[in-house]
């Protein structure tokens, strides 16, 4: 109904609305809102409300003697008056119905479209926000099964692993996973051909009557024990960037001819947000990979250190796509000494894994210079200011020295160390010294006794501050934690259970640490 046949119809209405002389009263117009007009309307053209309770909802504050709700493309409103009225404002709703009759299916048609024209946009907003393969797919194939009405569907999909090699993978609904585990994988029979291959969607009232079902040698038919199928409906699952088939939707149902045009309109639509979904969770693990393997390619094994037992430990992210930019380093110097270095770049994915390993690679170079802490940070600082763009690294840079058991470090914006004493508890050093690399240009150092016994902790911000953890309450809790840690038989193994218990095994960000324990021994 285009806006003009709407007011005539309004106007008509209107003046229906008369006394017992016939004149007309004077009515208003208020226009409904969709959840009000489902309330009054359903799917009927024109009704009239009798309900006061419904009538005080709609028009509150007013005494109705009459009213009339009618139902335009979009456009409902609802006829009211105050004024006493001759005939019953029913005739007026049927007289609209039966000059209406016409309208009344294509409205209910035109209403039905778009509750499902909204639940294919809901389900592809959900399935394309979400960058987790498995619930992707599984959640694609739950929406998909219960928009076609199917007694079961399911996803067979494609992936490659680290070798390069494809396999498969399928998800169930509507039925237990069970049902399916001891079948083989659908092969590339004349049935499901048109599906794998992306030559179109594939509908049937009954499979069992297809020409080219059961005619694949050795096996004929459904597999003994398979679900029943008689319905059957099939679609292509494709990349709208490679053009490469990702896998198919199959739905099944055990009645003939359960499958209309619009169950494969919103299968299609659910497998095109599905191939969106995919490529893009395949490009972002695909990226997650590379800086990830960028970055352990980058960290070092810590080299034996005569008098020091050093734990190091890298995570990378296991949630969310922050990786890439942590770093820590163990240096053995010509004199010696031994540098830790511990950064992080502020940036994630392979953009800051690149510029770690170069940040990492220059203060390499300055440190085997012997050069101190201060000079180190300054020459990095300005050798890499121009390198970063709108990012910075923060990095603490200590050198223990055994000739005279001294611990000298500096530190650009980056986290405090924790320094345990053998006959104190754990304090923080080196708290907001200077200003990060490529930002800061000086760099005060600072030195401090590291007898035996002694032990120091550097550390990245993955460790102690997440989405839902500030990052004041994380460093109290890695304090808090430090004394039993010290404790432990073990240094690893206490390492991997503290960092589980800070971070519940989902940290957001990379993690890198470096305990360094003070033996005693003597270095030579």
């Amino acid at each position: 109904m285009t806006a003009p046949e709407f007011d005539e119809l309004l106007d008509a209405v209107r003046r229906a609305f008369v006394d017992a002389s016939g004149a007309a009263v004077p009515t208003e117009v208020r226009l409904l809102d969709p959840e009000e007009a489902r309330v009054v309307l359903g799917d009927r053209v024109a009704v009239a409300v009798t309900d006061p309770a419904l009538l005080a909802d709609l028009v509150p504050g007013r005494a109705i003697t009459a009213a009339v709700a009618i139902a335009g493309d979009g456009r409902d409103a609802v006829v009211h008056t105050t004024a006493e009225v001759a005939g019953a404002p029913a005739a007026v709703a049927a007289a609209v119905e039966a000059a209406t009759a016409h309208l009344a299916a294509a409205l209910r048609r035109l209403r039905g479209e778009a509750a499902v024209l909204d639940a294919l946009h809901s389900t592809g907003r959900e399935l394309t926000a979400q960058l987790d393969i498995d619930r992707i797919v599984q959640d694609a194939t739950d929406a998909a099964t219960k928009a076609t009405g199917a007694e079961f569907g399911a996803f067979f999909y494609n992936l490659v692993n680290e070798l390069g090699e494809s396999y498969t993978l399928y998800t169930i609904s509507g039925v237990p996973r069970e049902a399916f585990e001891r079948f083989p994988m659908p092969r590339n029979t004349d049935v499901f051909a048109p599906t794998f291959d992306g030559a179109g969607t594939v509908r049937s009232p009954d499979i069992t009557k297809d020409p080219r079902f059961g005619r694949n040698a050795p096996y004929h038919g459904m597999p003994e024990g398979h679900l029943p199928v008689c319905s059957y409906l099939a679609v292509s699952v494709i990349s709208p960037t490679s053009e490469e088939v990702l896998g198919g939707f199959f739905f099944g149902h055990s009645a003939p001819d359960r499958f209309t045009a619009r169950h494969e309109y919103l299968a299609e639509g659910i497998a095109a947000y599905s191939a969106i979904a995919l490529d893009n969770a395949r490009l972002y693990e695909r990226e997650r990979t590379m800086a990830s393997e960028l970055s352990r390619s980058m960290l070092p094994v810590a080299p034996p250190t005569p008098g020091l037992d050093v734990v190091t430990r890298y995570l990378p992210a296991a949630t969310g796509s922050k990786v890439g930019g942590d770093w820590f380093d163990v240096i053995a110097l010509p004199s010696g000494a031994t540098a830790f270095v511990i950064g992080d770049v502020v940036g994630h994915g392979v953009t800051a894994a690149t510029v770690m390993a170069q940040v990492r690679t220059a203060i390499r170079c300055y440190a085997l210079l012997e050069l101190p802490p201060s000079e180190v940070l300054r020459n990095v600082s300005a050798l890499t200011g121009g390198l970063f763009g709108e990012s910075f690294v923060t990095c603490f840079y200590a050198v223990h020295r055994p000739a005279d058991g001294t611990l000298t470090f500096a530190n650009a914006g980056h986290l405090p160390a924790i320094l345990v004493r053998p006959d104190g508890g754990p304090e923080q050093i080196g708290e907001a010294l200077a200003q990060p690399l490529g930002v800061g240009a000086e760099f005060p150092q600072r030195s401090t006794g590291f007898p035996p016994g002694a032990d120091l902790v550097l550390y990245t911000d993955g460790l102690v501050e997440s989405r839902t953890r500030d990052l004041t309450l994380g460093v109290e809790w890695l304090l808090a934690g430090i004394p039993s840690l010290l404790a432990a038989a073990d240094l690893g193994t206490a390492w991997d259970k503290l960092v589980a218990e800070l971070t519940l095994g989902r940290h957001d960000d990379d993690i890198a640490l470096i305990h360094v324990r003070h033996r005693g021994e003597d270095p030579a």
